[in-house]
C-alpha cells in the first residue's frame, strides 16, 4: 500500500514509519510541519529509501493537503500530527484545538474527497477521563475529557466517527494508553525525568505522585496500529494498551533505580489544573479480533529507553532548543515545591 502518516517526525508517527519501512512492503509519503516536536533526525535510518517521501506541511492547510493527496492518492491515511502534551494544552489550548480538530477536519475532507479506501485517526485514552479503580475503559465507554488537549482528541474523534455515519468513509480510531521508548521529546514524563535524572537535576513530580498510567511501549503501539489498518473494521474503535499501570511516583523511583540516582531528587511541586487521577483502558478487543498484544514488558522496556537516552545525549542535547528550555521555566518554574 500506499500510505500517507501525518505527524511521521514526531515521536509515535516516526516509530510507525521506521516500522513501515524496515518490516513491510508499503510506501509511506510522511506529512509533518516540524514543530518543536517534530525532528526529521528521529528518520535517518530510512530517509534514502526509495519508499520513503517527506513533506513539509500543517494539516491545516486545506490546499496542502488536497494536492499532496490528489499526487499521491494514497490507499491509507495514518493520522498522527496532533498537539499532544497537556501542559502545553493548558498554558495555550488554541493551537491544541485548531490542529487537533480543524486539522482533522481538513485530512477527512481531503480523504472524502479523493475516496481513501482506508482512514485511522491515532488517538488517546485520555477521552475517556479518570476512572476508579478497578474499572478499565472498553471503546464504548463515555467520553469525559478534562484538559483542552483531552477535549480536542475527543471532538476529533468524534468527528472522524461521523464521517463513517454520515458518509460512509471507512474510517477506524484508536486510542492508546501513555507511551514511551526512544526518540520521544523531553517533556513527557519519562523522558524528562530519564534526562533530568541523567543531568543530576531535580526531578519535577506533581501533588503526591500517586496518579496512574498505563504504560505502552512505542514499538507496540506501532503493531497495534498497523493490526488495525490491515485487520480492523471500519467503523470501529481499537484501545491499545500496554496492561501495566503504576503511579508516577513509583516510574520515577524506577527511573531512579536505574540511572543510579538518589530518591533526594524528586521533587513534589503543586499540581496542575484538571490532573486526572487514573486511566486504564482494556484492550480485549483489538487482540480478540486481530491476535495483537503488548511483546515488551515495562522494566526491560524503561532500561532500554534509559539506556538509548544515555548513547544519544547529543540528540538530546539538539532537541532541547532554546524555546524548550522558555516552555520548562514557564511550566515548572512558577509551582511551589509541596514540603
Amino acid at each position: 500500500m500506499k500510505i500517507l502518516v501525518t505527524g511521521g517526525a514526531g515521536f509515535i508517527g516516526s516509530a510507525f514509519v521506521r516500522m513501515l519501512v524496515t518490516q513491510t512492503g508499503h510506501r509511506v509519503v510522511n506529512l509533518d510541519k516540524l514543530t518543536y516536536a517534530g525532528n526529521l533526525e528521529n528518520l535517518t535510518s530510512v530517509e534514502s529509501s526509495d519508499r520513503y517521501r517527506f513533506v513539509e506541511g500543517d494539516i491545516c492547510d486545506a490546499r496542502l493537503v488536497e494536492a499532496l493527496v490528489a499526487e499521491e492518492q494514497p490507499d491509507a491515511f495514518v493520522h498522527f500530527a496532533a498537539e499532544s502534551h497537556v501542559d502545553r494544552s493548558i498554558l495555550s489550548p488554541e493551537p491544541v484545538v485548531k490542529t487537533n480538530v480543524f486539522g482533522t477536519f481538513t485530512l477527512l475532507e481531503a480523504a472524502r474527497k479523493f475516496k481513501t479506501p482506508r482512514f485511522v485517526h491515532v488517538s488517546t485514552d485520555e477521552v475517556y477521563g479518570s476512572l476508579e479503580a478497578p474499572r478499565e475503559a472498553t471503546e464504548d465507554y463515555p467520553l469525559n475529557a478534562s484538559s483542552p488537549y483531552s477535549a480536542s482528541k475527543a471532538g476529533s474523534d468524534l468527528l472522524a466517527r461521523s464521517y463513517f455515519v454520515t458518509y460512509k468513509m471507512p474510517v477506524l480510531i484508536t486510542r492508546a494508553s501513555n507511551n514511551y521508548g526512544p526518540y520521544q521529546f523531553p517533556e513527557k514524563l519519562i523522558p524528562l525525568m530519564i534526562a533530568n535524572a541523567l543531568d543530576g537535576k531535580r526531578l519535577p513530580v506533581y501533588g503526591d505522585g500517586l496518579q496512574v498510567r498505563d504504560w505502552l511501549y512505542v514499538d507496540d503501539h506501532c503493531r497495534g496500529i498497523l493490526a488495525v489498518l490491515d485487520q480492523g473494521r471500519a467503523g470501529e474503535i481499537y484501545n491499545i494498551g500496554g496492561n501495566r499501570s503504576l503511579p508516577n511516583l513509583e516510574v520515577v523511583k524506577k527511573v531512579l533505580a536505574l540511572t543510579g540516582r538518589p530518591e533526594s531528587l524528586i521533587e513534589s511541586v503543586t499540581d496542575r489544573p484538571g490532573h486526572d487521577r487514573r486511566y486504564a483502558l482494556s484492550s480485549e478487543k483489538l487482540t480478540r479480533e486481530t491476535g495483537w498484544r503488548p511483546e515488551m514488558d515495562f522494566e526491560t522496556g524503561l532500561a532500554r529507553t534509559i539506556a538509548w537516552y544515555q548513547a544519544n545525549s547529543q540528540w538530546v542535547e539538539r532537541v532541547c532548543s532554546g524555546a524548550y528550555r522558555d516552555y520548562y521555566q514557564r511550566n515548572y518554574g512558577h509551582r511551589t515545591a509541596l514540603r
